[in-house]
């Protein structure tokens, strides 16, 4: 079984959207990728393009590029990328015992990312509110508000997700 954090891993953005990869979805549940894709376009009423969408090649290089670990994955097609509800929608596609706690541990995952993202969002609304007040208040000690402001911009970057999507 996978851990939550190495699920939290193979989660991106694009467009918009926290999705996972084919071949990252496909390793999960131990299948081939090419497998996983055919059972999807079976079915494929089942997966409208907020569910699963083929990446563009500039999407695919950008995906590659920012996230230094991508190995040089060499393929015939773009990979196809599943948002939670498509990854949900997997569940009845695929309908091993694997599949089945898969689908739970990567649907889990999504919801720690969602209630991460809350928890910061409110942090980093906190933080900035305290920045505004300090800039606000305390203009004339502006040698002495230098470490607040440094102690800021350091917690600030801390919220800031250190993936893509994150």
């Amino acid at each position: 079984m996978s851990n939550p954090v190495q699920i939290q891993n193979l989660i991106y953005e694009v467009r918009g959207f926290k999705v996972m990869l084919d071949s990252d979805l496909a390793n999960l549940y131990e299948v081939e990728t090419k497998s996983l894709n055919r059972s999807v376009k079976r079915n494929i009423e089942r997966f409208p393009s907020h569910f699963m969408f083929q990446l563009t090649k500039e999407e695919w290089d950008n995906l590659r590029y920012q996230n230094g670990t991508f190995r040089k994955d060499i393929r015939k097609y773009l990979p196809y990328v599943f948002t939670e509800q498509g990854v949900a929608m997997l569940s009845s596609v695929l309908r091993s015992k694997k599949a089945i706690l898969t689908n739970i541990q990567i649907m889990d995952s999504f919801v720690k990312m969602r209630q991460w993202a809350i928890e910061n969002k409110e942090l980093a609304q906190r933080l900035a509110d305290l920045e505004y007040y300090f800039k606000e208040h305390c203009r004339d000690n502006k040698e002495d508000m230098k470490e607040i402001y440094q102690a800021i911009d350091l917690l600030m970057d801390r919220t800031k997700p250190s993936k893509i999507g994150f």
